[in-house]
């Protein structure tokens, strides 16, 4: 058995208890978005997306959460300092109003992504009985809330292209994103957000491309998944994901060899270098977030 990774539950189509849960998603992970993991789970299995985001959400609302998007960001940008790409509306040939739109929602981009990567790297582990929560942290950022403002302002909600049949402007820029990244098809979220804008999208990767080919990128991926596994090992709320423990609240055991596979994608697949290129492109519209 696997879950239809085509399948989604959109949040118009969320109704009940369903609708609450993507609202708590949005209010945890502070952006005004439910991410496509989430929606993919609730199509397939609305039940084990119900105990997992339970399982996982008191993680999430601590301030050792936000410390760790924070330096997972600045894992990413530190190689990056002097030579990454810094853009005004008119360098991208924005109107005000598209300028706003693109900044916003790669905002809400950047805040997102580290919050996946961490999601990603604990179920990931739980799922396979690695360690989780083995070296608790014991200063009082473990346990304590998040702050309300340590994000700073919310983004704006993603708008996305449709996208089985890439527009002629972009189709070049298309093919070198999927090469990269390793999709035979189809593009991730981020890309089809920045598609809707051709000209930015095909300036932005021209520029982004060559840092992202390079060494220092390489060595950006693997600070920025240090920083996934040190939180994973050192939270004091280890969820109970793992499949002694899915057994135990009644999921089959088909039903946890889908999620396993599911997150087996998700963590060690390309989505390893999709989360950390985020950064790079929302710092370089002044949309970054704060550092740690």
């Amino acid at each position: 058995m696997r879950f239809d990774t085509s399948a989604q539950l959109s949040a118009a189509d969320a109704t009940g208890w369903r609708r609450g849960l993507y609202d708590d998603i949005q209010a945890t992970f502070r952006a005004p978005v439910v991410n496509w993991i989430f929606r993919t789970l609730a199509a397939n299995d609305t039940e084990l997306t119900r105990y997992l985001w339970g399982q996982l959400k008191p993680v999430f609302e601590t301030r050792a959460c936000g410390e760790a998007c924070a330096a997972y960001r600045d894992a990413v940008l530190e190689p990056f300092t002097d030579d990454r790409p810094r853009y005004r509306a008119t360098d991208l040939g924005c109107a005000p109003w598209a300028w706003r739109e693109l900044r916003g929602q790669l905002r809400t981009f950047d805040t997102v992504a580290p919050r996946l990567a961490l999601a990603f790297e604990l179920l990931y582990r739980s799922l396979h009985d690695e360690p989780v929560g083995t070296e608790p942290r014991t200063d009082a950022a473990a346990t304590a809330p998040l702050p309300d403002g340590f994000d700073g302002d919310r983004g704006l909600e993603p708008t996305m292209a449709a996208f089985d049949d890439p527009p002629a402007a972009v189709a070049e820029t298309v093919a070198a994103v999927q090469a990269f990244h390793g999709f035979d098809e189809g593009l991730p979220s981020v890309y089809r957000c920045l598609v809707q804008w051709p000209t930015a999208f095909t300036r932005l990767w021209d520029d982004v491309e060559p840092l992202v080919r390079s060494g220092a990128f390489e060595t950006a991926c693997a600070d920025a998944r240090a920083v996934a596994v040190e939180f994973a090992e050192s939270t004091p709320y280890a969820p109970g994901v793992t499949p002694a423990a899915l057994a135990a609240a009644g999921f089959d055991g088909e039903t946890i060899t889908a999620v396993r596979a599911l997150f087996d994608e998700f963590a060690r697949g390309p989505v390893e270098t999709v989360l950390p290129a985020v950064p790079l492109f929302a710092a370089s519209v002044g949309a970054g977030l704060r550092k740690s």
